[in-house]
């Protein structure tokens, strides 16, 4: 954090300058205040006829007409006073504002920005491991605990350390004796204000844990909201957000107990100080040691604002908790690995051709149990390959590999003939068309979804991805057309709906490669016919890997691969599978046997009728 508030030096030797000024001018004020007091014994000592006594100004240097009256004096004094609380003011509204600026306007914008942008670059395991709730929390509330280090932790300590040296120094030109006495309490200060701090950290720890359990609770209520009222379930999830609501208030308000124990404490002992002051300062001044304006008066209000400075060690010892707990979150996505990235020397390869191959590709998460095993697979420009296989068989894990959301953890992946580790990034997905088992759409409009990864596309290119993907006609029937803004996740529209605005959107960049991650899943038999019949001309001389379940998909690819357990178990045509026992026949005899069914069904049906 110290790296970071380094960035911003100027802008924080600005504050910290500032700071300086405006304790400069209390100081000023405050052996003014003195003065006067100083001079008003003076006067009253002249009137009763005491001996003369040097001029209380001139130790100042400044040498006053001696025609003037005491309340000329007194009114100059006055005066000036009023200019310092003036400047005061003044440079207050300036140190205001830039500490807004550094902290509010600069670090908090660009430490969000950061953040976001390290986000974009981090692979799917990053994501696989953190849920969204916790993300969100770290790029919205713990960016305010750097925040609050910068501001209330680090310019502020450097500001008590200068103001309470100063201060000290300051009291021991008046009375070294008297200042060692006022200040003996200080050691003990320190040594519980660390003791404090190391017992408080743990429980913001958890507090911050509960607040991320709570925002993903409140996440995932949105998001299943359906699921919630479709079981009516509605009355637990209220409990159950309530519940954690309490257990974040509960943690919070032992928190603040402690604190509050705490700052009390601070305050006796900054008391003791006063009270030493009194005893040991009155009877100085009864003595003729001290004076009582520039001596006693001024002692108690350096004392009083060092004993301020000092109250401020809890508030201090309780941001430096927050922002650590909380900033510690944040740097845990700074320093994130970035696992999927140009390797040096990479190959600019702004169009592919579509060659893919496997090459004895294994792949884990996390190295916990293989997904993948010993995949090896040619494909060739333009040809089609179907992907069959239970759920958890490692389609989509397959699939992943190809436009690097992860690396292999063995053997490589090859894009004509190049590792895809040694290919642009860009390049590469640039060149890779996607449609995921679920998709995914923007709050915009229907145009700028299907445009999304090419924003520069015409009116004219995104109507003809559109009728590819069987999505013209019902984008037509919408309110504005293609210029209707689509709610959140695109649930203003139906499953298919959705599902074919992602495969418009994969189609317009005209990609080397299709990958389609079961995109018929979702859709009728009717629009799935009307799909593939488009899809055709898209599909010819693309490289396409098709996630499908349905005989109807898999006859059209010129080839099929079946995977069981990370391996692949059965390659081949349509036609040759048919011919030998194995997984692949097992399914399609299935989805054979429930077609003769239906037809059966429906003929009963009719001979009935």
């Amino acid at each position: 954090m110290f790296g970071l508030a380094w960035r911003y030096r100027a802008r924080c030797v600005q504050v910290v300058l500032l700071q300086l000024v405006l304790l400069t001018l209390a100081l000023s004020g405050l052996s003014l205040t003195g003065l006067g007091i100083d001079y008003i014994g003076w006067v009253i000592g002249q009137r009763d006829g005491a001996q003369p006594v040097p001029f209380p100004h001139a130790k100042f240097g400044v040498q006053l007409p001696q025609t003037w009256e005491p309340l000329q004096v007194l009114l100059l004094i006055a005066g000036f006073i009023l200019g310092f609380a003036i400047l005061r003011a003044a440079f207050n509204f300036l140190y205001t504002v830039s500490i807004n600026r550094l902290v509010q306007q600069r670090l908090v914008v660009d430490l969000r920005g950061e953040v976001y942008d390290k986000l974009q670059k981090l692979s799917f395991r990053f994501f696989d491991a953190n849920t969204t709730g916790s993300i969100i929390t770290r790029v919205t509330g713990d960016v305010q605990a750097v925040r609050m280090f910068v501001d209330q932790v680090m310019i502020q300590s450097v500001i008590m350390v200068v103001s309470l040296t100063l201060y000290a120094v300051y009291m021991a030109s008046l009375h070294p004796g008297l200042t060692i006495a006022c200040l003996a309490t200080t050691p003990v200060l320190a040594i519980m204000s660390t003791a404090f701090s190391r017992y408080i950290q743990p429980r913001y720890a958890q507090s911050r844990e509960l607040v991320e359990k709570m925002v993903q609770h409140f996440a995932e209520s949105i998001q299943g909201v359906q699921v919630t009222k479709a079981f009516g379930r509605e009355q637990e999830d209220r409990e159950a957000f309530v519940r954690k609501n309490r257990e974040v208030l509960d943690q919070q308000q032992g928190i603040f107990w402690r604190v509050s124990l705490f700052s009390p404490a601070v305050g006796f002992l900054t008391r003791i100080n006063m009270i030493v002051l009194l005893g040991y300062g009155g009877w100085l001044v009864i003595q003729g040691e001290l004076p009582l304006g520039t001596g006693l008066v001024v002692f108690a209000g350096l004392l009083d604002q060092f004993s301020g400075q000092v109250n401020q060690v809890a508030t201090l010892v309780n941001s430096v908790q927050q922002s650590l707990v909380g900033a510690r979150r944040v740097f845990e996505i700074l320093d994130a690995p970035i696992e999927v990235s140009d390797a040096p020397g990479v190959v600019a390869r702004p169009r592919l051709t579509g060659e893919v191959r496997f090459d004895r590709v294994s792949f884990s998460y996390d190295g916990a149990g293989p997904v993948l095993t010993d995949i090896d697979l040619t494909v060739k420009p333009g040809q089609c390959v179907a992907i069959l296989g239970a759920t958890g068989a490692g389609k989509s894990s397959f699939m992943s590999l190809i436009p690097r959301f992860y690396d292999p953890t063995g053997g490589r992946v090859l894009i004509d003939g190049i590792d895809a580790r040694e290919l642009r990034l860009d390049d590469l997905r640039r060149g890779i068309g996607i449609v995921f088992q679920e998709s995914f759409l923007f709050s915009n409009t229907v145009a700028a979804n299907i445009a999304f990864g090419h924003p520069d596309a015409t009116q004219e290119q995104i109507e003809k991805a559109a009728r590819i993907a069987a999505a013209h006609e019902f984008i037509l029937k919408l309110p504005q057309g293609y210029d209707t803004v689509l709610g959140e996740s695109g649930n203003t529209l139906s499953g298919g709906q959705r599902q074919r605005l992602a495969i418009a959107r994969a189609v317009l960049l005209e990609p080397a490669i299709l990958l389609l991650d079961d995109p018929t899943a979702a859709i009728d038999s009717e629009t799935e016919h009307e799909i593939f019949e488009a899809l055709e001309n898209a599909i010819e001389g693309r490289t396409t890997f098709i996630v499908a379940h349905r005989l109807s998909t898999l006859r059209r690819a010129d080839f099929i691969i079946v995977m069981e357990n990370g391996r692949i178990v059965q390659r081949g045509t349509h036609a040759e599978l048919m011919q030998v026992p194995g997984p692949y026949l097992s399914v399609a005899d299935l989805q054979l046997v429930d077609r003769g069914e239906a037809s059966a069904l429906r003929r009963e049906k009719e001979g009935n009728a």
